[in-house]
């Protein structure tokens, strides 16, 4: 992997966009859950900072899990081939839960974990993205909450990465060519 500085990828969404964007989501959320308690389980790596914020702007009792997953490896396409790493700690048995992502792209891994979800028989499942690529689409899912729609680019920044790094941006940025320049 060649380093390419942050200074020289495009930002789509500034730290302002991001965080206007998340607080809408989450008032959207309490909206839809009020009077309700609900789990947040955010999938790692990805999406450890839009759970984070997204759980801080959600007005409703709300407590969070992570589960892991792998079908990146270190590439920037997915190997279509998706690994559970780390199930949820606690049951979500009954309870209100919404699966918290990165990006949706192909689908293949939201529809892995979502079936794998519904295993643990939730009161309710919904999903919430902070970026959505229709255009990319393998399988047929689609997120309840969604940050932002955006064409077919490698992004990072905001939690995303590229083989580990660039995950500490504020904002999210598109990745040069295919991530080598």
């Amino acid at each position: 992997m060649i380093y390419t500085p942050a200074s020289k990828m495009e930002v789509l969404f500034s730290t302002q966009q991001i965080a206007e964007r998340v607080a809408e989501l989450g008032a959207q959320i309490s909206a839809d859950y009020a009077g309700e308690s609900v789990v947040l389980i955010g999938v790692l790596k990805g999406a450890a900072l839009f759970l984070s914020d997204l759980a801080r702007s959600i007005q409703v009792d709300a407590t969070f899990d992570f589960v892991a997953v792998s079908s990146y490896g270190k590439g920037v396409r997915s190997s279509g081939a998706v690994k559970l790493i780390k199930d949820v700690d606690n049951s979500v048995e009954g309870k209100h839960v919404v699966l918290v992502e990165d990006i949706l792209d192909t689908g293949l891994t939201l529809s892995f974990l979502r079936k794998l979800m519904l295993q643990h028989r939730p009161q309710s499942l919904r999903i919430a993205t902070l970026l959505d690529k229709p255009e990319r689409r393998k399988v047929e899912i689609e997120a309840d909450y969604i940050g932002f729609r955006i064409p077919d680019h490698f992004v990072v920044g905001y939690g995303m990465d590229y083989a580990e790094h660039y995950r500490n941006l504020p904002d999210i940025r598109v990745m040069p060519g295919d991530g080598t320049e």
